[in-house]
């Protein structure tokens, strides 16, 4: 009885432990650059991460490395964006991406 218990507990709280560590991806745009953002869910941002720009058709256009600050600037007219973006950040551990819409961009180079 007293290790089913056990068992039970660890199992309830595996869930809270697996999500301490989840990683959170945002991406804002402006008519000249994606900045990329990536942090843990307690807030520390990611120090080294690739960071995989595809296309709207999930065609993968470059890879780069996440600055030290949890940060990239991504030119918009360095990659073909007419059909939006996907942004991925993979720490190796850790694995989360944020859509840029035509319309997101659309909406940001309006002055």
């Amino acid at each position: 009885m007293i290790r089913s218990f056990a068992l039970a507990s660890l199992f309830a709280a595996a869930p809270i432990a697996a999500a301490a560590h989840q990683l959170t991806v945002f991406a804002s745009v402006d008519c000249e650059v994606v900045l990329v953002e990536a942090k843990f869910s307690n807030g520390n941002a990611v120090q080294q991460a690739d960071v995989r720009i595809l296309d709207g058709q999930n065609t993968l256009l470059t890879t780069l490395p996440i600055g030290q600050d949890g940060t990239l600037s991504i030119p918009l007219d360095s990659v073909d964006h007419s059909e939006g973006l996907v942004i991925e950040v993979d720490t190796g551990s850790h694995h989360n991406y944020w859509i840029v819409t035509p319309d997101d961009i659309a909406r940001n180079c309006q002055s």
